[in-house]
């Protein structure tokens, strides 16, 4: 599977890879091997050498990987690291120093499930560029079928991105929410678990939660509303560090294959890592059908492994990437 995330593109991974096969090449051989223009290999084979993947030509040899791209690496799972102790650090110090919020504050305390559902709807109904969201399992305040401000927010160009917790997705009547919300114009992606609940409206407001899931059932719903600041930042950029990861939904068949748009659902869940019997109750097919279908997809990718066919659904353009930066903004 192609894994961009800013390391090397689509273009340079495919080449490295023929390379590797190829034991070594210049441009004209691997030109003649992916049919692509002399010009363009060229390109990409010294992409890969400025990266350290391939000595130096005109006969270029790959050159280990995990030497060239570990240390990018590193620094990329520190970076997501610090974030995390960021916001553990500034929700701490919140939760030591809370007070209701007067002019001067920047955090405010909602305390109840009504008052947290008020907020939330008013944070939508004055957004007026984008909405970021953190959708775990079990809401707090709001299920997803109750949230009615976003169809009028995405009715006058509210851009809505969406992260949802796979566990959420295997609920009754959740998944078909959620590719509802697609086909009106959210972006709506998946990962295995995320780490808190939240919602950041034009990137100058946010709701976040400060009561962790296994002491729910203790007193009502407490959340933090918090305004421009430090822990503001660094809640987007938790945001923005967990979409690159995260797994595209969608329904839409992409012009460049001949997909259905029931197959690209299907192919959806797929890559998403979900259960092929949970993919069939979604479907409303018998485990068996999903996986023939999941087989004809295999041949129409030209591939004999469920790994081939999330590689050649990526390659082939079958559904967005997880590092595709989505529609601009209105």
């Amino acid at each position: 599977m192609d894994v961009d995330l800013g390391l090397l593109s689509p273009a340079e991974q495919h080449a490295y890879r023929l390379l590797v096969r190829l034991g070594a090449a210049g441009a004209e051989e691997l030109s003649a091997h992916d049919a692509m223009p002399p010009e363009q290999a060229a390109t990409v084979l010294e992409a890969l050498r400025l990266k350290g993947l391939a000595g130096p030509g005109p006969v270029f040899h790959p050159l280990p990987p995990d030497v060239a791209l570990g240390d990018s690496l590193l620094r990329r799972q520190q970076e997501l690291e610090n974030a995390r102790q960021v916001v553990a650090a500034l929700s701490e110090d919140y939760r030591a120093h809370a007070r209701r919020r007067d002019a001067e504050h920047l955090v405010e305390l909602v305390v109840g499930a009504k008052a947290l559902r008020q907020r939330i709807r008013e944070m939508q109904d004055s957004a007026r560029e984008e909405i970021l969201w953190f959708c775990r399992a079990n809401p707090l305040a709001m299920a997803g079928p109750e949230n009615a401000e976003e169809s009028s927010a995405l009715a006058r160009g509210v851009r809505y991105r969406a992260i949802y917790e796979r566990e959420l997705l295997e609920r009754p009547g959740e998944l078909e929410s959620i590719l509802e919300s697609g086909r009106a114009g959210e972006e709506s992606r998946t990962l295995p678990v995320l780490p808190v609940r939240l919602a950041i409206a034009d990137r100058s407001l946010a709701i976040c939660p400060l009561v962790p899931d296994e002491s729910r059932g203790v007193g009502e719903p407490t959340a933090a509303l918090i305004r421009s600041s430090e822990l503001l930042d660094a809640l987007v950029a938790l945001f923005e560090s967990y979409w690159e990861r995260a797994t595209p939904l969608t329904t839409d068949g992409s012009p460049r294959s001949d997909l259905g748009e029931s197959e690209v659902l299907l192919l959806s869940l797929f890559v998403s890592g979900m259960p092929d019997k949970s993919i069939a109750t979604h479907l409303g097919v018998s485990k068996r059908t999903v996986q023939r279908r999941i087989d004809r997809l295999m041949d129409l990718a030209g591939v004999d492994t469920r790994t081939g066919l999330a590689f050649q659904a990526a390659r082939r353009g079958w559904l967005p990437t997880p590092a595709d930066p989505g529609r601009q903004r209105p």
